[in-house]
């Protein structure tokens, strides 16, 4: 799993079918010096600025009700900034 920060959100006039329904939100990782940005779909309502929990891979097919190609998916919003 992955701790990342919203950045935006995707706009999209056409999706693949099974992609009807998702928000798509450009992630940043929140640890880590490689800055590298990804998209994770999103169907608990995590907005811009916030600090989202990701799974990716084979475990995002579980978070989902449908089968869709996503890598990515928020399954959870983090209310308290992490210190380390």
């Amino acid at each position: 799993m992955i701790i990342g920060r919203v950045v935006s959100n995707v706009v999209s006039s056409r999706k693949y079918d099974s992609l009807q329904g998702l928000k798509l939100l450009v992630v940043e990782p929140y640890y880590g010096e490689k800055k590298d940005y990804f998209i994770a779909a999103d169907v608990i309502g995590a907005g811009v600025g916030e600090l989202v929990l990701i799974t990716q891979g084979e475990a995002t097919k579980y978070a989902l009700d449908r089968k869709a190609p996503v890598d990515s998916i928020v399954v959870g919003i983090i209310d308290n900034e992490p210190t380390i």
